[in-house]
């Protein structure tokens, strides 16, 4: 993958201030692209054209955002034409997260109908995750999706801004939700293969473990990054390669004699990191 290890560990809080600072410049660029991501994304409707080897992909954007956070990682997994990749903006007026997922339910039927393929890859940055899990444990879409990827999702819940509890999204999002009592319900069977990518300097997550996947019945990997907070993580190198790794071949190609991807520790803002 390319990555090294540093020659010496960075102090809690020379990483929390490196990790701040990031942010900042991650925030600043994404205002930048904003505007050009808020229109829906103008696909070719030709039915049972070949989109690569792999299975195609779907990206699934957070709260209040577009689908110009995955300029970078939608590069990276398109790549060498392996595989169809594609966005998926959901209305900004959504009050109800179930009622986007039904939506994509529609969205990954037509993806597997222009593509030819019976499954596809699901990859969502904060709620988008939360939706493409919802799909996928409670809708019936683990018979379509192969592997579900969340980056900094809230998957247990999160307390983070008590003063948005007037948006029933984040209502939806709290830890006693109606919704988090659905995903916390049993799931036997569930064939999708999930891997949440979580941060521990993720200022959105309150507690920060919360954007791991914790349930009995899910096939779910957890894989800790150190050193980069929520808006980073779909946009920072190492990410972006962990998440290509994890989606190339078959679904345990992940899990490789190396050992299973458990934990990506970056170690400067250029794209280096190592995986223990």
């Amino acid at each position: 993958m390319g990555l090294t290890i540093a020659p010496l560990p960075v102090p809690r809080s020379g990483a929390a201030l490196r990790a701040a600072a990031l942010e900042a410049v991650v925030l600043a660029g994404h205002m930048l692209l904003y505007p050009s991501g808020v229109r829906e994304e103008r696909i070719r409707r030709t039915e049972g054209e070949s989109g690569g080897q792999l299975p195609p992909v779907l990206l699934l954007h957070g709260f209040t955002d577009n689908r110009s956070v995955f300029v970078l990682l939608r590069r990276a997994l398109g790549a060498g034409g392996r595989r169809r990749v594609e966005t998926y903006n959901y209305s900004p007026f959504t009050l109800d997260l179930r009622v986007t997922a039904r939506h994509l339910a529609r969205r990954v039927e037509e993806l597997c109908e222009r593509s030819g393929q019976d499954r596809v890859d699901l990859v969502g940055h904060s709620l988008g995750g939360l939706v493409g899990r919802y799909y996928v444990q409670r809708l019936g879409g683990d018979a379509r999706v192969r592997t579900l990827v969340t980056l900094g999702t809230p998957h247990g819940g999160t307390r983070v801004a008590p003063f948005m509890d007037a948006h029933p999204l984040v209502r939806q999002m709290r830890p006693d939700s109606p919704v988090m009592e659905e995903l916390r319900a049993p799931a036997p069977g569930c064939r999708t293969r999930c891997v949440a990518f979580w941060s521990e300097f993720d200022a959105l997550m309150t507690p920060t473990g919360t954007a791991r996947i914790e349930h009995p019945d899910l096939d779910a990997t957890n894989v800790e990054v150190t050193g980069i907070g929520h808006l980073a993580l779909p946009v920072h190198p190492a990410v972006i390669t962990a998440v290509r790794r994890c989606l190339d071949g078959p679904v345990r190609d992940a899990d490789t004699a190396e050992g299973p991807l458990r934990k990506l520790r970056l170690t400067g803002t250029e794209g280096e990191g190592m995986v223990v």
